[in-house]
């Protein structure tokens, strides 16, 4: 299976072939992109019948039926797939729509919010578990731990061979016209900026908060991140740095600007090992091939 990770492709081992399906295919109504890209790796796509808004990868699960935003959940919507199983994220909301669906005795279950690669194969041994798929769960889970030693023992040898202090990373999200926010602690792009060897340039702030022209010049980063469609919905990298401030710091006058797109970057998926390996090489290997 060919698995596409920002700019580059990665391939990840059939291991979907090796998973026998139930013999009555459940209907799946999964709400999370990281929940959605895992069932695909898992073999199990056949037996999911909607997603919502943030599913993008692959881009088949695009195609599927709807539910809308994570947050934003109607009832009759996920009703009307006649699902007889709902896995969701720690953010799907809101939770009267969720009680509606326990009182419907819709099978509903909610995976908490972790950021943490431990969480991704805790995650992908629970989905193996819920759709019948344990034993290339756990095959997929082997071989996103060995991705993974691979990845940390990269990012500490490209960090001892910069010999350069880690890098001031500020994480902007776009998506929105006009409105710019920054990931503090306790977010996903917090922990994949440490992952990859770099400091959060707002680490003393929680969660994400709108961004500032004083805070963002404070900030002082050396590298701006940002998602493929945040730069998108802005119209590229020149009208993203001419949002008031940005220009003004190390990396705006250096137009040191990284781009991932954002379930890979943000979504704690199985690509995770390629997103943070991606990563710490844009940082601390700047024009290299």
């Amino acid at each position: 299976m060919l698995v596409l990770h920002g700019r580059r492709a990665l391939l990840l081992l059939p291991l979907a072939l090796h998973g026998a399906a139930k013999a009555n295919p459940q209907r799946i109504v999964s709400v999370g992109g990281a929940i959605t890209e895992t069932l695909y790796a898992l073999g199990a796509q056949d037996q999911i019948v909607g997603v919502d808004t943030t599913s993008l990868y692959p881009e088949a699960a695009t195609r599927l039926a709807s539910v809308g935003y994570a947050r934003a959940l109607s009832a009759e919507g996920v009703l009307s797939l006649r699902p007889t199983l709902v896995v969701a994220g720690g953010e799907a909301g809101p939770p009267a729509v969720l009680r509606q669906l326990e009182a419907a005795r819709v099978p509903l279950v909610v995976l908490g919010v972790d950021h943490r690669f431990e969480g991704v194969v805790e995650r992908t041994r629970r989905l193996g578990d819920l759709v019948g798929r344990a034993d290339t769960a756990r095959m997929l889970a082997a071989q996103l731990e060995a991705q993974w030693r691979e990845t940390l023992a990269r990012v500490q040898a490209q960090r001892e061979r910069s010999q350069a202090a880690a890098p001031r990373v500020l994480l902007v999200l776009s998506h929105a016209a006009n409105t710019l926010r920054i990931g503090g602690r306790n977010t996903a792009s917090d922990a994949v900026i440490r992952y990859a060897g770099g400091r959060n340039a707002f680490a003393e702030v929680d969660g994400f908060k709108p961004l500032t022209p004083e805070a963002a010049i404070a900030a002082a980063p050396d590298v701006i991140l940002a998602t493929d469609q945040g730069l998108q919905a802005v119209g590229g990298v020149d009208a993203f740095l001419a949002a008031p401030g940005l220009a003004q710091t190390p990396a705006g006058r250096a137009r040191r600007v990284i781009a991932f797109e954002a379930l890979s970057l943000l979504g704690f998926g199985p690509r995770l090992p390629q997103a943070v390996a991606q990563l710490s090489h844009a940082l601390y290997a700047p024009g290299k091939p």
